[in-house]
Order: structure tokens, then sequence, then C-alpha cells
């Protein structure tokens, strides 16, 4: 029997007091899990109405149980044990933090740097079992990825057919042409958006084939769906909802930090719901995944966030404790927390009178990075300015905010004058090697110390099916700083004109225009050289001094 815990201090305290009364009163928990469409008012409603099935997942996903452990025996008896999954936002998160909690590994192929995809296809190939994901069938990345792998098994002289599973929406290109291929096809439910889509095939089928026990983590989501049911006080996704949206005025960053949960990486997986969910019509809450009490939006919090602490599940709660002045303490076992921070999402879209489940602002950024595919790589303009082995270029404010910088030192100096010092945020975003290149990851914590604001960090392409709407649809307080490179060695894409590196770029240029467009300021910063620039841009971002700072 699984438990679940919310308790809560400060802001987030007065919000759960304001507002959950009101939502038993309205009876927002029994009519969400009765799929009732109307809760997000009249706008949402025809999106809502085909998005709400995930509330039943614990029940209706059981006869996936019994179709996943057959196929792992299958894929066993043949000695196939190494389980890669190629796909983007909800369809890589979800399995990600279940696998890592679980303790089976899975390689998450959710990236179109031409270094990293290389690694995986030299990785096992003979061992290697490939789950493809993809609610549309059409994302340009997962096609990317399938087509990588088919090719590697084919010049391996292995039957791609044998080795793949596909698991999409039922109808979709996908599933049509996988089925005309002869390969293994897993129909998710449709009725589900991607980033909730933990408790569907999107997230079982991977999980499963890795070894993870998927029916006790639907039992650990069933034993609370009725509390998360329930038109009661007590009902823990009604007071997170309440702490993460009915802030006043709104926190709306929202401080990510693990303290003992005993879940590995479940911080990036409500990033990408948070975000995605709110993140529009100029409001939302932006999730900021923290390393520890010792970084700078924990140790001092800003007035705009609420700390945000994941607690383990059999810890005596005594209530939030230290400093932040708006904290929220959540505690539960996996599967219980996936359903829970679903439904607080909801709720907390309701409260910010935004529809939870679209995403306006993704398909801008696919847009214009299709449109620079076609025009090819050599339309890029040229650097601003080159310092070293960096490129700087600048789009967006007013035009003209990076002044006569040359340096990267100045650059960074003149876009975080850029920043709001009482609502703003930092974004780096890094289409680099998430795991070759991770340790330029901890700049996060050097670049919150001298801004004095919350810093995000995200790997491209996968942060454009998270925090990406969020950049675009949020609130216009933010400041980007994109880091591209030329790879190391470039690789080409089966059937295409395109290769992995004019992919990226392109991902990388449209996002930046698209940023530019909504006026935000980006900052890109591109490595001609990957190792020397890596070098110097680590010691540019890690010499940043406090402005004034707390140390």
């Amino acid at each position: 029997m699984s438990s679940l815990s919310v308790s809560a201090s400060g802001a987030a305290a007065d919000a759960i007091g304001q507002h959950v009364p009101t939502l038993v009163e309205d009876a927002v928990a029994s009519k969400l899990f009765a799929q009732d469409a109307t809760l997000w008012g009249p706008d949402a409603e025809s999106e809502s109405r085909i998005r709400l099935s995930w509330v039943g997942l614990p029940r209706s996903s059981r006869p996936l149980v019994g179709e996943i452990a057959a196929l792992r025996d299958s894929f066993a008896e043949q000695g196939l044990d190494h389980v890669v999954l190629c796909g983007m936002g909800g369809s890589s998160l979800a399995p990600e933090v279940i696998c890592a909690t679980a303790g089976k590994p899975i390689v998450i192929l959710d990236s179109s740097d031409p270094d990293y995809v290389r690694r995986a296809l030299g990785d096992d190939l003979e061992r290697t079992v490939v789950v493809v994901s993809s609610k549309s069938g059409s994302t340009v990345e997962t096609d990317s990825q399938r087509r990588a792998y088919e090719g590697a098994f084919s010049d391996a002289g292995i039957d791609p057919a044998s080795r793949i599973v596909i698991v999409t929406d039922p109808g979709s290109p996908l599933d049509k042409e996988s089925r005309e291929k002869g390969y293994r096809v897993v129909n998710a439910d449709p009725n589900v958006g991607g980033r909730y889509s933990a408790l569907t095939a999107f997230g079982l089928v991977p999980s499963g084939l890795a070894g993870v026990d998927v029916e006790a983590l639907l039992d650990e989501a069933e034993s609370v769906a009725d509390l998360l049911a329930a038109d009661d006080d007590a009902n823990p996704g009604l007071r997170l909802g309440a702490a993460m949206g009915g802030t006043a005025p709104l926190r709306d960053k929202l401080v990510l930090v693990d303290d003992g949960s005993g879940i590995v990486g479940f911080a990036d997986w409500a990033e990408q719901l948070i975000a995605e969910s709110t993140g529009k019509n100029g409001t939302g809450v932006l999730p900021v995944v923290a390393g520890g009490d010792d970084d700078p939006e924990v140790r001092w919090p800003a007035d705009d966030v609420t700390v945000a602490r994941l607690v383990a599940s059999d810890t005596d709660d005594d209530g939030p404790s230290g400093d932040a002045a708006s904290e929220v303490r959540v505690g539960g076992a996996l599967g219980a927390q996936l359903l829970l921070w679903e439904v607080a999402t909801a709720v907390a879209g309701r409260l910010l009178g935004i529809n939870p489940f679209d995403q306006p602002d993704v398909e801008s950024a696919k847009k214009a990075a299709r449109e620079l595919l076609d025009q090819g790589t050599g339309s890029t303009e040229a650097p601003a300015a080159t310092d070293g082995a960096i490129e700087i270029r600048a789009l967006g404010g007013d035009g003209s905010w990076l002044g006569d910088a040359q340096t990267v030192a100045t650059a960074l100096d003149a876009l975080f004058a850029q920043l709001d010092r009482a609502r703003g945020y930092v974004a780096v975003m890094a289409y680099l090697d998430r795991l070759a290149d991770a340790d330029l990851a901890q700049c996060r914590v050097s670049l919150g110390r001298r801004t004095e604001r919350p810093v995000t960090f995200g790997w491209g392409p996968r942060f454009l099916h998270s925090t990406g709407q969020f950049h675009k649809g949020g609130p216009a307080v933010g400041v980007y700083l994109q880091v591209t490179a030329t790879p190391k060695q470039d690789l080409s894409i089966p059937g295409r004109e395109f290769t992995f590196g004019d992919f990226i770029a392109s991902q990388a240029g449209g996002d930046a225009a698209v940023l530019a467009d909504h006026g935000r300021p980006v900052l890109q910063l591109h490595l001609t050289d990957h190792d020397a620039g890596l070098v110097q841009l680590r010691k540019a971002l890690s010499d940043s001094s406090p402005e004034g700072g707390r140390g």
C-alpha cells in the first residue's frame, strides 16, 4: 500500500488554505477523475476532451503487463538484454526515471548530437533491442534515430524487424509504416498527452523490457487513485496544485530539490510536465532543478520562488524547515508520485487559467528548424565577434543589447544586464553531448550565484519538449544562453539529405530565432573547436563573480 504526503509552509501553505476549500467545493478532483473536460474553461474544452484518459491508467494499463513480460522473455531467450530507447520529451523522461530508480540499465537516446548518437550505435549492437517511441509518429528526432539503428542493424547483418519495437498511437504514420515492415508494434492510449504518458505504453514498455517490475509501479499508482479523486481538504493533489499555482502574488519559480526521496532523476521528469503544461499565455510555473541545499536557489531563495523538497516516502514528516519563505515537501513511492504530480499540474493549470494539455509554442520551434534545414547550414549569419574558439552572436531583445562586446566574458555581462532582477531567470541551453560534456551543467550554480536569479540548464534538443514551451509562452522575463558546437565527426541519416549535424544545428538556430521573434534576448556561443571551446567556455562561466552577491 502506497501513501502520499504533502506539507507546506509560508506562501505555499497560504495558497493551500486559500484555494483548496474552493477546489473541494467545486468538486475538481472527482470531476477530473470523471474526465470532465470543462474544468479549464471553454477554450480548453476540445483539447481536454481527448487528453484525460491518464487518470485511469493505473487500471487501464494492466493488459500491458503480460504483453511486456512475454516480449521481455522472448528477447532474453535470444540473449538480447541491452535496451535502447529512442524518444523525446514524455516518451523518454518517464522511462529514464523509472529505470534509474529501479536500478535497471537503459540507454536513453534523446539527442540529435552526432557524437552522442554514434556512441549509442556502437554500444553492444549484437545484444541490443531498440524501442522507438513517438506519439504522433512523425517526430523528426525519433525518425532519424530509428533510421540510424535500421542502418546499423542492416550493416551488421541483423534484421531490424527482429530488434525494433515501436510504441505509438494507433493509426499514426509510424504505426502504419512499422506494421507494413513487420515490426512489433505496441499502441498507446491516444487520449493521453505525451507528458502525462508515464503509465501508458510509452513509460511501461521500455521500462519493462529493461527489467522493471511495471506491475508494482501500477500498484503504487492505483493505491492512491481514490485518494487523489476525493473532494477532500486532505487530497494531496489539490494541496500540491494549490502550492504550485495558487500563491499570491504568484511565485512562478518552483525549485525542485531531492531530499532523500530515493527516486532518481524525478525532478527532470517533473520539469517537463510542469513547464510544458503551464508555460503559456504569458504565465506559468518554471521548474528549476537544483542539485542540493547548497545551490543558490535553495540556500537563499528569491521572493518569486517556492522550494519543493522531494522527501522519502517513509519519513515522519514534521513539516517544512529551513529558510524558504515558501516551501512544500512531497513524499511517496514513484508510481504514486507520477500520478500525484500529474493531478497537481492539472489543478495548477485551472488556478492559472490556462489549458494544461496543449503546447502551442513547441511547434513554432519545429517549424523554424525545418525552414533552416531547407535553407541549408550555410545560411548562418556571420558572428558579431569571435573570441578564441568561440563565435559570438546576439539575437532578440532590443536588437542592440550586445553593444561592443568582443569577448565571451563581456558578452555574458551584456546578456545578464538584460535580466529582470525581481522576476527574471537565466536559461542555459546546451546543444552538446549530454554524457561526454555532462560537467558543463555545473555552470548553473556559478551563474546562480553571479546573477542571484534562478538558473535552468537544459540539453538540446531534449529541453525543447520541456522548458522550451515555457521559454516562449511563459512570462517574458528570461535571458537565454545557447551553446552549440561543430561536431567532432558528423553522422549521416539513412534516407535523408541532411545529417545529424545539420539537424541539431537547425534545431538550435530555429529555437533561437523563435525566441528572438518573441523579444527574448539570446546569446549564441558556438564552439568552432569542441574541446578547446569547451575549456574556454567553462572558464568564462566559472569565473563569473557575484554582482554584490551572497557568495
